[in-house]
């Protein structure tokens, strides 16, 4: 039997990553074992945590995420994730239960699953505009909210904060 390899994401820096922790602590993957990544939204397929849980897997391993929403959020990025597991003989468990993409019928759940959590996200993208759009006319919202990029010395930062925190 292989080792558990686990990963949690959470969409913004304000967001804790405990529960997920304990979630994946409880489906027996090791503290160690976990890859987190904090302030990346699923859409956001550069997630340096993703890939170091993903380059952790080999053979025999299992990949164990809380929800499936964690790993992905739209049905291609999903497909993407499990038919690479699948080629390398990695199992998924998400939730503590264990997908085969490679059965019919848990591929078929799977990508079930993965609709739905596009179909979430979505959602979330139309009631965001819709709340933007009503507090823009009512004045509480400039018209064009000033958007924060990053410089490239502040991401080298972040990521090196990332990886003092999360690879001691």
């Amino acid at each position: 039997m292989g080792e558990r390899i686990g990963y949690a994401r959470c969409s913004t820096a304000l967001q804790d990553l405990t529960a997920q922790r304990e979630i994946l602590a409880s489906l027996g993957v090791a503290d160690d074992r976990i890859y987190l990544d904090k302030g990346l939204t699923g859409t956001n397929r550069e997630r340096p945590g993703l890939d170091q849980a993903l380059a952790a897997v080999h053979s025999g391993d299992t990949l164990v995420v809380p929800k499936l929403d964690r790993l992905a959020r739209s049905a291609p990025d999903a497909r993407d994730i499990g038919d690479s597991l699948v080629a390398r003989g990695v199992k998924l468990s998400i939730g503590g239960t264990l997908y085969d993409p490679a059965d019919p019928m848990g591929k078929m759940f799977f990508n079930i699953l993965a609709t739905f959590a596009e179909f979430e996200v979505d959602l979330l993208r139309i009631r965001t505009r819709e709340g933007m759009a009503i507090a823009r006319a009512k004045g509480r919202l400039p018209r064009e909210a000033a958007q924060v990029v990053p410089s490239p010395a502040s991401r080298a930062r972040a990521h090196a904060r990332h990886w003092r925190v999360h690879h001691r």
